[in-house]
């Protein structure tokens, strides 16, 4: 066999060799979420998790640039099936959530933990974290807002 055959030979066994399914084995998969809208944008059921939140925007007033800020966005599913969070994201890398991996059922409360890294930032902030659900729409918005003062030198 001559050196190109070899290297194709490789690169096809390293191909069907990537392109095997791994099992999710951290977190929640998405093949559990059933979100019951249609293509059609008609509900199949009234049985849905309902995301609500005590409160969607939070107001971390002033810090000083390096100072490192901590909330927690409350929410109780107020539906009628078991809420599901596969994702949540921060709008920057600046922005860390943790969510709750398990399911939270219809009237049960949890909250979604931030943490904003500021020492990079001047001046007045916005950032949002997109959170991921088995909800009508599929994604909800919290936010929060702030100024980050630069220290004095």
């Amino acid at each position: 066999m001559n050196n190109k055959a070899f290297y194709i030979l490789l690169f096809a066994i390293s191909l069907m060799w990537s392109c095997q399914s791994e099992e999710n084995t951290e977190g929640i998969g998405s093949d559990i979420i059933n979100n019951p809208a249609t293509a059609s944008g008609k509900e199949e059921s009234d049985e849905i998790p309902i995301l609500t939140f005590d409160d969607e925007l939070y107001d971390f007033g002033s810090v000083v640039q390096g100072e490192t800020v901590y909330h927690s966005y409350k929410f109780t599913n107020t539906g009628k099936a078991d809420l599901v969070i596969s994702h949540a994201q921060g709008s920057c890398g600046c922005t860390v959530p943790e969510w709750p991996k398990k399911p939270i059922a219809p009237g049960e409360s949890a909250t979604i933990d931030m943490e904003f890294d500021s020492k990079k930032f001047d001046g007045n902030q916005h950032k949002t974290i997109t959170i991921s659900a088995n909800t009508i729409p599929s994604t909800t918005v919290v936010a929060f807002s702030g100024d980050v003062i630069a220290p004095k030198n």
